[in-house]
């Protein structure tokens, strides 16, 4: 696929069913909107009803014959995620997920199964989703588990003794902490679909800096100097083209890792990128795989070949 990627590069996405958390806004509606624009049925993971219904109708409005529906789905909430599995199960089938829901740096809240919320909902909301909707996705040809992470994932460092944050809260250090969670997930489940011989794969992607609501919690100091930063960051749009890529890349490998072509992978096109070396500690990630087994009761149907 071409170096210099952007809304173009996506090719016509006819009879695949794409699932996409938190589509309501910034990155996950520009995906949700140049898939749904290229033929694929798109659902639309969202927690609040309203927000879902009126996304979808933006797309109708600019595509009006496309096939988006919407499916009801709270990640700080594990009842809602397998309710929003059960939905989506009954669908004829299902091709891409993609994981791009997300907080960022909120105080310190707990989620309706009392996990701290930035790792509660980036990573483990997500880990149970995927585990949940596995059955609709190892065996389905073409299959994949896109997962959105930051340039956090650098500072990141799983606290295995205070994963609640009883001990020390840091907003930052968090979010970095969840964002280092999605690639070790990444990694660790596509050697598990490798070992099961299953047709799916896992990839992982970043939007480098972009201008979305995710930002809503920064210090105001970052909120006052946004239209400078606007000169360098991406838009909403553009932070959606490693997403994108990740789901229609044919040349993608299980494993593989997508983020901004520009200097420092902050902003423009997409390509594929580097993540640190911590992000593929297999001793990490199947330390990570067990915690999150046990924390959201969601274990993995794989095959017998499976570690």
């Amino acid at each position: 696929m071409k170096e210099n990627f952007d809304e173009s590069s996506v090719p016509d996405q006819s009879g695949r069913t794409i699932f996409i958390t938190g589509a309501n806004t910034g990155i996950g509606w520009d995906a949700a909107r140049v898939l749904a624009a290229r033929g694929a049925r798109v659902l639309l993971g969202c927690r609040s009803p309203d927000k879902a219904a009126a996304a979808r109708q933006r797309i109708l409005d600019l595509h009006p014959s496309a096939d988006v529906d919407t499916v009801a789905l709270d990640l700080a909430s594990l009842t809602s995620v397998r309710e929003a599995a059960g939905t989506v199960l009954q669908e004829p089938r299902l091709d891409v997920l993609v994981n791009n829901a997300g907080i960022m740096m909120p105080p310190r809240e707990l989620t309706a199964d009392g996990f701290e919320s930035q790792f509660g909902v980036n990573h483990l909301g997500h880990f149970a989703l995927t585990g949940l909707l596995l059955p609709k996705l190892k065996d389905q040809q073409g299959a994949r588990i896109v997962t959105v992470s930051s340039l956090a994932h650098r500072a990141g460092k799983i606290h295995f003794d205070d994963l609640s944050a009883e001990k020390h809260y840091g907003r930052q250090d968090r979010y970095s902490l969840s964002k280092l969670a999605n690639l070790l997930f990444t990694y660790e489940l596509q050697r598990r679909l490798h070992a099961a011989g299953s047709a799916a794969v896992a990839v992982a992607c970043h939007p480098g800096g972009a201008e979305t609501e995710l930002s809503r919690h920064l210090p105001k100091i970052f909120v006052a100097l946004t239209p400078l930063f606007r000169l360098v960051m991406n838009s909403s749009a553009e932070g959606a083209l490693p997403t994108l890529r990740a789901v229609v890349d044919a040349e993608a490998k299980g494993g593989e890792y997508f983020g901004p072509a520009g200097f420092a992978e902050f902003a423009r096109g997409a390509r594929p990128v580097r993540s640190n070396a911590v992000s593929h500690d297999a001793v990490v990630a199947k330390r990570l795989w067990e915690v999150s087994v046990d924390m959201t009761g969601v274990d993995y149907e794989f095959d017998a070949a499976a570690a």
